[in-house]
């Protein structure tokens, strides 16, 4: 199933991303209520970023979102302001329960993985552009 092409202005897109954030030394921290709270708050920055979040997981150690970004977002802007925010309001809402993980106040990786989640495969794209028609005709014709 295609997906439906955005349109804003000039711009036809759609820019959906698979972004994976890691827990600081991939400590075990994430109880079920921390990774209901974090949708909460991903959810809530993606609606101000203007994001679209199509899905938000979780597992001890990391949180997988499937988001959708306009062209005009930085992406890497976005996941550090994710990354902060998020960051900085689960460590104060369960303090007590990071305290036995962390001795500094941290709580995410400096990295992340962002994936791009295409329906057409590199090879596909890459036949398709050199199977463009080039015109028949020259300048000096």
């Amino acid at each position: 199933m295609r997906k439906q092409l955005k349109s804003h202005y000039n711009c036809v897109y759609n820019l959906t991303f698979h972004l994976v954030l890691v827990s600081k030394y991939r400590r075990k921290c994430f109880t079920n209520d921390i990774l209901d709270r974090l949708k909460t708050i991903t959810n809530e920055l993606c609606q101000k970023w203007d994001v679209e979040l199509l899905e938000f997981s979780g597992a001890s150690d990391h949180i997988h979102l499937l988001i959708e970004l306009h062209p005009n977002i930085m992406p890497s802007k976005f996941i550090n302001n994710l990354k902060t925010v998020t960051s900085r309001l689960i460590r104060k809402e369960f303090s007590n329960h990071f305290s036995a993980f962390y001795n500094k106040p941290v709580l995410w990786t400096r990295a992340y993985c962002l994936l791009t989640t295409g329906d057409a495969t590199i090879d596909t794209i890459r036949q398709y552009i050199e199977k463009q028609k080039r015109p028949d005709v020259s300048m000096n014709s």
